[in-house]
């Protein structure tokens, strides 16, 4: 069992108090959140789904897998299938996003992430308040591109799982762009080939009018599980609105590094936990 210190619980009453008294939260979330959710890229949950291709090609995690060059399509989207039912299409092993949901559904809340996985959606988040600024395991796009669009996958997805066999998919399900016949990719951010699609432009604005109609109140930015990996996207631009709006409060829930700028210090409720533990304990307070 854990020992809980005086100056932790009153930090976790702190955070719940704020909640409860913003007039907006702007929720920043990192892969440690979903980390907390139990969407593990290694380990034991690694083993248990892709054991065949460990012992075929010595993976060591999902992430570097993604990153195999297969020999062929088939093999190829034998991998990505599969890689992106368990973690686009599963719920998540821990209720960590359902919790967070919980203590915000009544506040004017939205949410900037850099995550692909969906489980705020899947949680029961308002999609419209929702911007996923790196992509969505769940779309498509066309590998040059030829065009700014994205395509849903789900469907070809489940039929690429339940049809694979020998660490291959059936080659009339490899996806083509309808534009311009060239392989079909991962709408994910890794390159200056990213398509922005319509969908992406409208929660850019929607983030965009949500932050400027709030400037002038209490606004809560609540950070979970952001590292240092794209740290403008939510890290640095919450720590530059909190030192300019008067009544913006920073608050970080991270594991390994919850810290913030000295200029903002006294604006911020730092908790060194992990995120499920927190918002667990806040949700029985």
């Amino acid at each position: 069992m854990r020992t809980y210190t005086k100056d932790y619980l009153k930090q976790v009453q702190a955070l719940k108090d704020e909640i409860e008294n913003a007039d907006a939260i702007v929720i920043g979330a990192g892969a440690g959140m979903s980390t907390s959710a139990g969407m593990i890229y290694d380990g034991e949950r690694f083993h248990k789904y892709f054991q065949d291709f460990i012992n075929q090609y010595g993976f060591e995690d999902m992430y570097s897998g993604g990153f195999y060059p297969f020999d062929t399509l088939e093999e190829y989207w034998a991998y990505w299938s599969r890689y992106i039912y368990i973690n686009r299409y599963m719920d998540a092993p821990k209720p960590v996003y359902e919790n967070l949901l919980r203590l915000v559904e009544d506040k004017d809340y939205f949410v900037l992430t850099t995550n692909v996985d969906h489980c705020f959606q899947k949680a029961g988040f308002d999609k419209h308040r929702l911007f996923y600024t790196q992509g969505d395991y769940g779309l498509w796009q066309c590998s040059v591109p030829c065009h700014q669009k994205t395509y849903d996958n789900k469907e070809i997805v489940l039929r690429m799982v339940e049809e694979q066999k020998d660490g291959r998919v059936p080659t009339e399900l490899i996806p083509h762009c309808p534009v311009c016949g060239r392989p079909m990719t991962m709408n994910l951010r890794a390159d200056s080939t990213f398509v922005e699609d319509e969908g992406w432009h409208i929660a850019s604005e929607r983030y965009t009018e949500f932050l400027c109609r709030h400037k002038n109140g209490k606004v809560l930015f609540l950070e979970f599980g952001t590292g240092i990996n794209t740290p403008g996207i939510i890290k640095f631009s919450f720590w530059r609105m909190v030192y300019d709006w008067p009544d913006a409060l920073y608050a970080c829930i991270n594991l390994k590094e919850a810290y913030a700028p000295e200029e903002i210090r006294k604006k911020s409720i730092c908790i060194w936990a992990d995120i499920g533990e927190v918002l667990e304990r806040m949700g029985h307070e």
